[in-house]
């Protein structure tokens, strides 16, 4: 997908898969969770940050974090070493607009966490207490080299009389092995707005927009026994880190008109907010850049599926780019398609948006969005090691990740879906 004039040095076509995964399992003989010190040598490194793309560079990580990485890193004598034999070595992949943890089959109800149908919790909705390590989805998006993602609420609108013009709070998870995937709880609180968000409050988007006013200027004034809008104390107090800046407004909207009312409404009241969907974002693009406002974007999204989206277009996320937004890509839903944000970002590549950005926009960019580019998000020393070793140019659909570490541990390369290939495939 990525469009090979957009790869500046990247090669095609890297060691295949199969002679590369040979030397990683002789190097590594343990367990797949059992190495945290480890060199990774002769790397194609493609990362954003300081170290960026070096050929034949090394990665010496020790007790679960990268210590130093480029050209002429020494490697200690002793040390557990794999040999990458010229692979492409970015930092783990991390989701957003996912479900991870709250979903695992979308028509059974019993399986899905993501909403509530409680008239009394709106902003107060918390998904952290919904999650679950054990599902199935994790391992798939984990092959995809994803190792960490953004989880977010969304709406139970099977009760149309329920004014509830929150979503809830998200959360960061990682996708490491293991029993407690909480990366980081209340990691921003979610609201539709535009053509859905209206049909659920007030009717139409100037109501949504005097009602979201109110409830901002009532949260700010002292408790109350009450509240207008089914607004209860536990939304009240949830509300707060929000008016104070502390906890951004993730906001899915996607039309320009709408777009330009959420910048205002974030400089009325000092709002951090974070615009997702946005595919008319491009139209705007100067206004969100001068904003500072960062937007996830899905470069998929060119066929107008309401009247919300009669702009959108295949170039978004290049002209949010060149105009100086910050963007992150997502993937093609919240659970199942999670794996494909990096086709996404191929296909934005093709379209325009520098490769180097393309693989920004799946590590470091959606790490400071989130307030985590001090953790994770490249491959610099100090950072947790969160890397993936890839037999190709990642942004390939044909190409696959032959070892994946989570804070230098290596994960297994499997999921439900490989072992059921396995079984019926004899």
């Amino acid at each position: 997908m990525a469009s090979r004039s957009g790869r500046n040095k990247m090669k095609h076509r890297f060691p295949a898969s199969a002679a590369l995964a040979l030397i990683l399992a002789a190097a590594v003989g343990a367990s797949p969770a059992a190495a945290q010190s480890f060199a990774i040598t002769n790397a194609h490194l493609v990362t954003p940050g300081p170290v960026g793309e070096v050929d034949n560079g090394t990665i010496l990580v020790r007790d679960g974090r990268i210590v130093a990485a480029g050209n002429g890193v020494a490697v200690p004598a002793g040390l557990h070493t794999i040999d990458a034999k010229g692979a492409v070595v970015t930092p783990g992949l991390i989701a957003v607009n996912t479900a991870l943890g709250l979903v695992e089959v979308n028509s059974v109800d019993g399986s899905v966490d993501t909403k509530t149908k409680n008239s009394g919790i709106s902003a107060s909705f918390d998904v952290q207490y919904g999650l679950n390590p054990a599902s199935t989805l994790i391992p798939i998006a984990r092959l995809g080299g994803i190792t960490h993602a953004v989880v977010m609420p969304d709406y139970d609108d099977s009760d149309q009389e329920r004014e509830l013009p929150f979503a809830g709070k998200a959360a960061m998870i990682s996708l490491g092995e293991g029993g407690n995937i909480l990366h980081r709880p209340g990691i921003g609180m979610m609201l539709e707005l535009g053509e859905d968000g209206a049909a659920r409050v007030g009717g139409s988007r100037a109501a949504e927009f005097v009602q979201l006013r109110q409830i901002f200027d009532l949260a700010r004034q002292a408790p109350r026994e009450e509240y207008p809008f089914e607004l209860s104390q536990a939304d009240v107090a949830a509300l707060k880190p929000v008016l104070a800046g502390t906890m951004p407004l993730i906001v899915v909207v996607h039309r320009a008109a709408d777009i330009r009312q959420v910048l205002k409404l974030a400089r009325d009241y000092k709002l951090k907010i974070i615009l997702s969907g946005a595919e008319e974002a491009w139209r705007v693009a100067d206004e969100i850049a001068a904003a500072k406002v960062p937007v996830l974007v899905n470069p998929t999204s060119n066929i107008p599926s309401s009247f919300d989206m009669l702009g959108a277009s295949l170039q978004n996320a290049a002209i949010l780019k060149a105009a100086g937004v910050e963007i992150a890509i997502g993937g093609n839903d919240a659970g199942h398609r999670v794996r494909e944000m990096r086709y996404n970002a191929g296909l934005a590549v093709s379209r325009g948006l520098p490769y180097a950005a393309g693989i920004e926009a799946l590590t470091l960019a959606p790490a400071r969005i989130f307030g985590v580019a001090d953790q994770m998000g490249s491959i610099a020393p100090g950072k947790a090691a969160d890397i993936v070793i890839w037999d190709g140019d990642p942004l390939e659909p044909l190409t696959q990740p032959t070892a994946i570490f989570i804070a230098g541990q290596e994960q297994p390369l499997i999921s439900r879906a490989t072992e059921l290939g396995k079984r019926y495939m004899r």
